[in-house]
């Protein structure tokens, strides 16, 4: 919307030329989103505590989340008005890759949002059954990932690139559609399953973010694409500014969300910025470096899937309690111990992810 605005100015006003750079309306985003974020989040933080919107306490989980009972949650909505502001003043409404990336992630907030109010306003103590949440889910992630597919304009744009190989990519055909979906979902419930301690998914979603958005720029730039033998995907560089959006919309409410946290992001929050990183990794063909980055996500997912297994094929546990943060909790590491070591642990893998950039 102000890119539009500045272009019209910039013929009576030559200083507003500066907006149009991808860089500056970048980190332009990042200071809206913040400043959204932290001017707001009080507000909301009352709204939700008048509402008694609180968060219900599992009896069987750790003894010291007890005093956690009550904390205002839904607070990713917040996050979600922050990044779509965010988006529709500083992005380029023109850019397909824009509207995907933010309706994909609305979609997933709003089954997050009836998730969390069957559960903490029509006191549903199940919520969204896992049928329906499952099959909302895989509506809005096929959609996409469809869309994407039949509006790809060539090869590269349905292909899977092997990190650390220059020239290995494999093409999918319509197979892209059901990677997509596994991705889209996959990542979106991977960052449920981790938002359990005060700010643990938080950050962690900042660092890929910001990760994901170096790939966007890059992928989005002929140059840079060829230099790095990436995939160049015409007008895919517009995603730095979503990228923007939640790292600003993150660290804001991170403020809020840090130990011991006001507010909890809740399903409306985790699930809606899984799902962003996930169509995001979609579109800059970077699923497999997703997995590296977003490492935290996967060993906590990992964790559950083998509980689980383990229990009904031996009776025995692995973990004295799955997600695997509440496995450290138990064992008795202090929850702000936990949250650090696993912040710095995916800043880690991030990094990592970076580096296929070179090592190819």
């Amino acid at each position: 919307m102000l890119l539009w605005l500045a272009s019209w100015l910039s013929e009576y006003f030559r200083a507003l030329n500066v907006v149009q750079y991808l860089t500056m309306r970048t980190i332009l985003g990042v200071l809206t989103a913040l400043l959204i974020s932290l001017l707001f989040g009080p507000a909301v933080i009352r709204k939700l505590t008048s509402y008694k919107i609180g968060q219900p306490i599992r009896d069987d989980g750790p003894q010291t989340h007890l005093v956690k009972s009550g904390t205002p949650t839904m607070g990713g909505s917040l996050m979600i008005i922050a990044i779509t502001l965010t988006t529709l003043l500083w992005g380029d409404l023109t850019n397909k890759y824009t509207w995907v990336a933010l309706l994909v992630t609305l979609g997933f907030g709003i089954i997050g949002f009836c998730d969390d109010y069957k559960k903490l306003v029509l006191k549903n103590s199940k919520g969204l059954s896992a049928k329906h949440k499952y099959l909302f889910q895989s509506l809005v992630a096929i959609v996409a990932s469809s869309y994407l597919y039949f509006t790809a304009t060539s090869q590269v744009d349905t292909s899977l690139f092997i990190p650390f190989f220059k020239t290995v990519a494999m093409p999918l055909g319509i197979f892209y559609i059901v990677l997509s979906y596994f991705v889209i979902v996959g990542t979106s419930n991977a960052v449920n399953l981790t938002d359990g301690l005060d700010g643990l998914a938080t950050l962690p979603t900042v660092f890929v973010a910001s990760g994901l958005g170096v790939f966007a720029y890059l992928s989005g730039n002929m140059n840079f694409a060829s230099y790095l033998a990436i995939p160049y995907v015409p007008g895919v560089g517009e995603l730095v500014v979503f990228c923007a959006a939640i790292v600003g919309a993150g660290l804001g409410f991170l403020w809020f969300n840090t130990y011991p946290a006001q507010v909890f992001m809740g399903d409306v929050g985790s699930l809606s910025l899984g799902a962003a990183l996930g169509i995001i990794a979609v579109m800059v063909r970077q699923e497999l470096v997703l997995i590296i980055m977003g490492g935290l996500f996967v060993a906590e997912t990992v964790s559950v899937i083998v509980q689980v297994l383990s229990f009904r094929l031996t009776g025995k546990r692995v973990f004295k309690m799955a997600p695997l943060h509440h496995h450290f909790e138990l064992m008795g590491w202090a929850e702000p111990k936990i949250i650090v070591r696993f912040w710095i642990i995916s800043l880690v893998l991030v990094l990592v992810g970076l580096a296929t950039l070179k090592l190819r």
